[in-house]
């Protein structure tokens, strides 16, 4: 049973925003939990767009129901997400300047820690949680902070330092008005990515349609 006519365009594109949605995946590093996920998720997709391009293409009506299902699926969780995101925005902040503050207390102990808190604070040129006196507590040297505080980055930069020499700033509220500046192009790639799956969705209702018929007609 071949799709005639105007469903030979339908399969076509629906091949085309398959590839798209394959590429949808992006890269990781080991080292965290975070490459973990990104990995499962990117593989879930895969999975997704592999029974899609199975089911297009060999007109099979249960794989494109599936495809069409899973897809409505991870459209939702996507919607979910954004609204959770954006109603939850402060207690996001909240949570990570509670963890900003607790791993500034394993700065001292922990090399891995501190790598991850000097890179932060040398690549948002941010000192401390609030600003530069949250370490005050935390490194027992008289005046002094981190070296990655230093607008100049050098050892021992942050022994004895003048105000004028280091960013006095605090991370989180750096960090977070980072985060909002963003917030313009995380929405519109999330309304590219939704507009991807819409068309996926209504392409495949499209040829479920179209080969529903030709068992009708045999």
């Amino acid at each position: 049973m071949a799709v005639e006519g105007g469903m030979k365009c339908v399969k076509f594109l629906l091949y085309v925003l398959l590839l798209a949605f394959c590429t949808i995946t992006p890269g990781a590093t080991p080292g965290s939990l975070l490459p973990v996920v990104i990995i499962a998720v990117g593989a879930f997709l895969f999975l997704v767009a592999f029974v899609g391009c199975c089911g297009a293409c060999k007109e099979n009506y249960c794989l494109m129901i599936t495809f069409a299902i899973f897809l409505s699926l991870i459209m939702l969780v996507e919607v979910a997400a954004a609204i959770a995101g954006y109603v939850f925005r402060d207690k996001v902040i909240s949570e990570f300047n509670k963890d900003f503050r607790q791993q500034m207390q394993n700065y001292p102990q922990n090399n891995h820690t501190a790598s991850i808190l000097d890179s932060m604070q040398e690549d948002f040129k941010c000192c401390g949680a609030a600003n530069y006196t949250d370490w005050e507590k935390i490194l027992t040297v008289t005046k002094r902070v981190p070296d990655s505080c230093c607008v100049n980055v050098t050892q021992g930069c942050g022994i004895n330092f003048n105000v004028k020499d280091i960013h006095t700033e605090g991370c989180v509220e750096k960090i977070g008005g980072w985060l909002r500046s963003k917030m313009l192009v995380v929405a519109a790639a999330a309304l590219g990515i939704a507009f991807v799956e819409v068309l996926g969705i209504v392409f495949a209702c499209c040829l479920v349609k179209s080969i529903r018929s030709g068992y009708e007609v045999m």
